[in-house]
């Protein structure tokens, strides 16, 4: 009888073990991190990635080490700065935004990918299907051209006397197409009329909003791009010298000036980024994880720029935003 106990405690002990080694993060994880933005424009949703990690219970220094790479706004730096990343045998490569994804995809088929900031994955060919993402990919989808529609509306909602929408657009963005194409399909039936204004380098900027006021456009909805984020403060400030109310998909915008945005909350997508990435380095396998959507959907309002452009926001709509500016 007390063998057999013995023999009990010990199976129940090893058990123990093998659940409390599993749960564990790996001894040593290398993580690389890519970017397409300057470095400066993420640092909250990047902090958050690493604050979840510790929670995780990966420690910088001691069981984690992250080697970020950023291109800057600059695509064409993506591929030589994720070669970097593979040369240094990192475990799983966080990649940030449809190009740095592509670029990363593009360097390597073994090591895995979790992406976050990417629009719509199947475009692209990122992954086979959202549920079975096949190869070495997964990660979180901004779902975006299913949102143009909403931001639109939106939109229409806080400027009601808009009849015709400018559309900023860079046609070098894989998922800029379909965005367009959906907030066309939108358009018809808010009965507005769309010009789709395009944009391929920053110095096209100012020309674009000059553009846009000969055709005497009522409102604006800026297509998400990596680009446009690093040039945000410039967007806004041409928004508001050519008295256009705009649209985003970022808070980052209204913050620097834009008068409303409706899209993902970054940092929180950064945090499900951190938890896919922690399933991998524990033996997941990128194929067999679906890509996630966001956890929410946030609106934010700038009241300072509504005011300056004489715009009332209807209350309606300030009682269902998430952030004001005031």
């Amino acid at each position: 009888m007390i063998d057999r106990r013995l023999t009990v405690v010990v199976i129940l002990a090893l058990l123990a073990a093998s659940l409390a080694a599993e749960a564990q993060p790996p001894k040593k994880a290398r993580i690389g991190y890519l970017s397409a933005n300057p470095q400066s424009d993420w640092k909250d949703a990047f902090e958050a990635f690493r604050t979840k990690l510790h929670a995780l219970g990966y420690i910088e220094g001691q069981n984690l080490l992250i080697e970020s790479r950023y291109a800057g706004g600059r695509y064409e730096r993506l591929p030589q700065l994720a070669a970097d990343l593979v040369r240094l045998k990192v475990d799983v490569i966080f990649a940030f935004t449809t190009p740095g994804s592509l670029a990363a995809k593009k360097a390597t088929s073994t090591i895995p990918i979790v992406f976050a900031g990417v629009s719509d994955p199947l475009i692209p060919g990122l992954v086979a299907t959202l549920t079975r993402p096949g190869g070495n990919v997964t990660g979180v989808t901004l779902i975006t051209p299913e949102l143009s529609a909403k931001r639109l509306s939106l939109l229409k909602e806080a400027v009601p006397t808009a009849l015709r929408v400018a559309v900023l657009a860079n046609p070098n963005f894989p998922a800029s197409s379909s965005i367009v194409a959906e907030t066309r399909l939108a358009a018809r039936a808010l009965g507005v009329e769309i010009q789709v204004v395009e944009v391929r380098e920053p110095q096209e900027l100012a020309k674009a909003f000059g553009t846009m006021t000969a055709a005497k456009a009522h409102a604006l909805v800026v297509v998400p791009d990596p680009m446009f984020v690093s040039q945000r403060r410039r967007i806004a400030e041409l928004a508001a010298s050519s008295r256009i109310p705009a649209m985003y998909h970022l808070r980052l915008f209204v913050e620097a000036g834009g008068l409303m945005s409706y899209g993902a909350d970054h940092v929180e997508a950064f945090q499900q980024g951190a938890v896919l990435v922690d399933k991998i380095l524990k033996g997941a396998k990128p194929a067999d994880l679906p890509v996630e959507q966001p956890w929410r959907f946030v609106m934010a309002i700038n009241l300072k720029t509504a005011k300056a452009l004489g715009l009332t926001i209807p209350q309606s709509l300030l009682l269902r935003a998430d952030h004001v500016i005031e």
